[in-house]
């Protein structure tokens, strides 16, 4: 029988056996690279040969790679969501939660440090540390702790599967390795825990919005007739974002403020004949700052900045953000820019969005649903309103400002039907009223409406 050399060389790369596997030789830009390729001694003579042939032309090779350590990965990956590809401020800091993860399991249980080095094994192995640890769900040190959900596992293993991606395709992996979350099916993982949505029933929309005193009554009223996220609601302007007149709100990006919508896509909403009414009621004559105010605004009392236009505003915010700078002496960030920003917003009557959650909870306590804690429930129950309703499918996604669904999707391909298809304002409007018009909450605000005629004409008589 005939010995089979255990080496070979092509060129300027030489092959060796180890074992029951080839790995390749040859240096590259003052390095030494030696990847293993496999047990099959033709396909290892084949790449051998393709590898040569890049290296006498100077080119990068099919094999190179540059190792780099996890936690530079990460800081890499988040920096390129920051600087790159701009991402919100939320939106990477979810990103450093989620990673943060990995960066614990990779330095308390020992795994490669490497992202080339980090298997299918490893990830199985991290999922299941994340099976294990206690987390504060609100991220405060001193709150309880529970276990991680079924959803909270999957966010934070589709994060790392998108840093491996990043890793991959600036040559930080093995060109013949596959992205280890990837291969551990993390689409597959079931939602076996996740809390059931818990909507009110009619009776109890009534009864909730029968417990709100004159200030709940129009945030939740909105909440419930427009789907707002609180977020939105609470940075609408007066009088950009609201026709009274036509009828329309909108939801508009405000970069030039620090603020922005969450999926940036901006979206205009028309609002019922009753919610028109209770807007005028609240606003009265005034023409500036935000439509909803804090507490203590409600009377004679004004925020400083409410009668400052747009332009006035921008130009506060410059002034802010020119003198954090000269206190520092360098460069903002863009969290630190944010905050200037949010100083502009308290200053017009801002109402934080945690105070719409705390006066949520307080009327959902006293109705005896002490789970129902979050007010984005009011949106849930306007999405189901407009299922219910039969609205178009299309007029829904806008409505909702949801981005388009991609063709092909289980929702039925919306995203290229929006490409075609022009929804005339007038067809949103009839549609939208149809599913409002005999909902309790439309009901109570005409009587809430009617309660405050008739309380005035007595102030008047009186």
């Amino acid at each position: 029988m005939a010995h089979t050399p255990s080496t070979f060389r092509v060129g300027r790369v030489s092959a060796q056996l180890r074992g029951r596997i080839w790995y390749l030789c040859y240096h590259q830009d003052g390095r030494r690279y030696r990847p293993r390729v496999g047990p099959d001694r033709q396909a290892a003579r084949q790449l051998a040969a393709q590898v040569n042939a890049q290296l006498e032309v100077h080119a990068p090779t099919a094999l190179s790679y540059e190792p780099i350590a996890i936690p530079v990965l990460r800081e890499q990956w988040l920096s390129h969501h920051e600087h790159v590809l701009r991402s919100s401020v939320a939106t990477v800091s979810r990103y450093r939660a989620a990673t943060h993860h990995l960066i614990a399991f990779v330095e308390k249980a020992s795994p490669p440090r490497l992202a080339s080095h980090f298997q299918p094994r490893h990830a199985e192995a991290f999922a299941t540390h994340l099976r294990g640890i206690q987390v504060a769900p609100n991220g405060h040190v001193n709150a309880s702790r529970r276990p991680l959900r079924d959803k909270g596992i999957k966010f934070i293993l589709e994060t790392c599967r998108a840093m491996f991606n990043y890793a991959a395709k600036r040559k930080h992996l093995s060109p013949y390795a596959e992205n280890p979350f990837t291969a551990i099916e993390i689409d597959r993982i079931p939602i076996e825990d996740a809390r059931p949505f818990a909507g009110f029933t009619e009776h109890q929309e009534r009864e909730f919005l029968d417990r709100c005193d004159d200030w709940q009554f129009p945030v939740f009223l909105t909440l419930l007739l427009t789907g707002l996220r609180p977020g939105e609601l609470t940075h609408l302007l007066l009088p950009d974002d609201v026709d009274l007149t036509g009828g329309w709100l909108w939801v508009r990006n405000k970069p030039d403020l620090g603020w922005q919508v969450k999926t940036r896509n901006e979206r205009r909403i028309p609002l019922v004949p009753e919610l028109i009414e209770v807007l005028r009621a609240v606003n009265g004559t005034r023409q500036g700052g935000t439509v909803f105010l804090r507490r203590r605004f409600r009377r004679d009392d004004a925020p400083p900045l409410v009668n400052c236009t747009r332009l006035g505003l921008q130009e506060e915010l410059a002034t802010r953000l020119a003198a954090a700078e000269t206190r520092r002496g360098q460069a903002l960030t863009r969290s630190e820019r944010q905050q200037a920003a949010a100083t502009v917003w308290r200053d017009l009557g801002l109402v934080k969005a945690d105070r719409i959650r705390q006066e949520f909870m307080r009327i959902t306590e006293s109705l005896g649903l002490p789970r129902v804690t979050a007010p984005k429930t009011l949106r849930h129950m306007f999405a189901t309103c407009l299922q219910d309703a039969n609205v178009d499918p299309l007029i829904r996604n806008q409505l909702m400002g949801h981005a388009p669904a991609g063709a092909g999707t289980a929702s039925g391909g919306l995203g290229m039907t929006g490409v075609y298809t022009h929804t005339r304002p007038e067809t949103v409007r009839r549609q939208l009223e149809n599913a409002l018009r005999a909902r309790p909450a439309v009901l109570a605000a005409r009587q809430w409406l009617a309660r405050r005629t008739t309380v005035e004409a007595r102030c008047r008589l009186g």
